[in-house]
C-alpha cells in the first residue's frame, strides 16, 4: 500500500490516521478532535467526562477538566466585574477579548496534540485527568 492511499486495494483496509493524531481506544473522534471539541462550549467537555472511552483517556480527560475550571473561573471573573459600574464594565470588555484569544490557542493547542496547561488551572485539571 502506498503511502499518500486512503484505502488499501487488495485489502480495503484504511491507512494509518493523520500524524498527531491518536484513535481514543474504539471511539469515533481521533484523541486530539476530543480534546479539541472539549472547549467548545462546557457542555461536550462534561459530555467527554461521562461517555466511555473518552472518560478513560487522560489527555481528553484534561481538556474537558481545563475547559470546566476556566468556564467556572471566568464566570465569577465576569461576576465580580459586572457590579463595578464602567470601568468594571471595561475591564469586561477586554477580559472577553483575552478569553477570545486564549480560545483559539487552546483550540489550536488542542488539536496539535499539546497538553497546554494554563497557570493555575492547568495543574488543578493535570491533578483531575490522573486521579482516575
Amino acid at each position: 500500500m502506498e503511502d499518500s492511499a486512503a484505502v488499501c486495494p487488495s485489502c480495503g483496509k484504511g491507512g494509518a490516521p493523520a500524524a498527531g493524531a491518536t484513535t481514543s481506544g474504539g471511539g469515533g473522534l481521533t484523541d486530539n478532535v476530543a480534546g479539541m471539541l472539549a472547549y467548545v462550549t462546557i457542555i461536550p467537555a462534561i459530555l467527554f467526562l461521562i461517555l466511555e472511552p473518552y472518560n478513560k483517556n487522560r489527555f481528553v480527560r484534561f481538556h474537558a477538566f481545563q475547559c470546566i475550571f476556566l468556564a467556572v473561573g471566568l464566570f465569577v471573573i465576569q461576576m465580580v466585574l459586572a457590579f463595578i459600574p464602567i470601568i468594571g464594565w471595561l475591564i469586561s470588555l477586554l477580559v472577553s477579548l483575552g478569553t477570545l484569544a486564549l480560545w483559539i490557542v487552546l483550540l489550536i493547542k488542542a488539536y496539535g496534540g499539546q497538553m497546554f496547561k494554563l497557570p493555575v488551572i492547568g495543574d488543578m485539571a493535570e491533578k483531575q485527568a490522573n486521579a482516575m
